[in-house]
């Protein structure tokens, strides 16, 4: 019958063959070993994920432009000596205008551009915080994903466990019913070569388990053969969820993608500056010395305005301003694009979550107690010899296909959940 409450199994990838795998893969009860949840999953990623960590940082990193973008350029110190004659020697005191120079100049660009190169920054700092938000909700949905997946391999392989079990009790009934007279060798046979079939679709179960288990341990930044233990009992409910389309504004993608059509669009107006010259602005002291004699000199004070021709403005200011406006452009096409790549997410999220949902309760509550009932009929009548055995082999097929089935569209659900959260901008629903 349906298992409502299941003993809790330590799974292990893999790696010996597949007679030893067969051997090996048995319940092991480890009561110091935490159950892995999905809510504990999805603790462990989101502290340890390196993929997010990554974003993380590069968020940090961008968060620290702004202010440097907004800052005048440092200013410059000259030194010097000035005028010194090449003749019989380098001498300061022979010639008047030989003299020692302290200077200072500072750069200063034409008024608004710093505050505009500033506000880009900070644009692009706000977006890239809002791609750590995004790779948030693709994280999390990913780890539900995998773990609904490998609960599905999980529960599968215990279903062969138990198809291993009724197999051996019909051949044990075909063989009694041989030896009396009453069944055919053919019966036997038959049921030594579904054991057969077992074995082989067991084994390619344990490869997708391996490499699932692998996937999802990735995923918490784990070794890929680490152990996981799940539940003893998986919740089964589904909520009936008849729309989400009305949050998909507070996607961070959107986000995202607006902050960078602000930041593409201080950066068109920052180019439009460039058509106007910067400055430099220095300051210096010079330092002479007496003359051979005796006699003193005074000293100088200079300031200096100097400032940029943007004289190839066809070639440089203008080219960066139609620059500037494709990018613009491209930026408002990539909001309009996430925009209906987001609406498409969400409907077809929501059409398999309720696709799923609908089979598995078919399942749940009409297919599968009608399959166990077909099996333990098909078992009786071959007792009597009312049936034959391929018909017993068939209602025991489509028993353990419908019981996959259960597990199966119980997981896709999960995961369309999943899917349909993140696309929404939430992590759960």
């Amino acid at each position: 019958m349906l298992r409502k409450s299941m003993y809790s199994v330590i799974f292990r990838p893999f790696s010996l063959p597949v007679v030893c795998c067969l051997t090996l893969f048995s319940t092991v009860l480890l009561a110091d070993e935490p159950v892995l949840t999905p809510e504990r999953a999805v603790g462990i990623a989101l502290a340890d994920n390196p993929n997010l960590a990554q974003i993380k940082a590069r968020s940090e990193a961008m968060a620290a432009i702004p202010s440097q973008e907004g800052s005048l350029p440092d200013p410059t110190i000259n030194i010097g000596a000035l005028n010194l004659p090449t003749a019989n020697g380098l001498n300061l005191q022979k010639e008047d205008m030989t003299m020692l120079e302290v200077g200072v100049s500072q750069a200063i660009p034409f008024p608004g551009k710093l505050a505009l190169r500033e506000k880009a920054a900070t644009f692009e700092a706000a977006a890239a915080a809002d791609s750590v938000d995004e790779a948030r909700l693709r994280l999390v949905r990913d780890v539900k994903m995998h773990w609904w997946q490998l609960v599905f391999i999980h529960r599968s392989l215990l279903n062969l466990d138990d198809t291993e079990r009724l197999l051996k009790q019909l051949a044990e009934i075909a063989n009694s019913q041989y030896r009396i007279g009453q069944g055919l060798q053919q019966d036997v046979l038959a049921a030594l070569l579904e054991q057969s079939k077992l074995a082989k679709e067991k084994a390619q179960h344990l490869g997708m388990h391996r490499a699932e288990i692998a996937r999802l341990n990735a995923l918490l930044n784990r070794s890929p053969d680490s152990t996981i233990r799940f539940p003893d009992e998986v919740d089964t409910r589904l909520p009936d969820i008849q729309s989400a389309t009305d949050g998909q504004e507070s996607r961070p993608l959107l986000a995202e993608r607006k902050n960078a059509i602000d930041a593409a669009q201080t950066r068109l107006e920052l180019a439009k500056k460039d058509y106007y010259p910067d400055f430099t602005l220095g300051t210096a002291y010079s330092f002479r010395q007496s003359t051979p004699n005796g006699q003193s000199r005074s000293d100088f004070a200079s300031v200096q305005l100097s400032m940029t021709l943007p004289i190839y403005t066809e070639r440089k200011q203008a080219k960066a301003v139609d620059q500037r406006q494709s990018e613009l452009l491209k930026e408002r096409y990539a909001l309009d694009q996430a925009r209906r790549e987001i609406q498409v997410e969400i409907s077809e999220s929501q059409a398999l979550y309720q696709s799923s949902r609908a089979q598995f309760e078919q399942l749940k509550n009409t297919i599968l107690p009608l399959a166990e009932q077909n099996v333990a009929s098909a078992v009786n009548a071959y007792q009597v010899g009312k049936t034959n055995f391929q018909s017993v082999i068939q209602a025991k097929n489509a028993w353990i296909e419908y019981r996959n089935q259960y597990w199966q569209t119980l997981a896709e659900a999960h995961q369309a959940l999943a899917q349909l959260a993140a696309a929404t901008g939430r992590e759960s629903l």
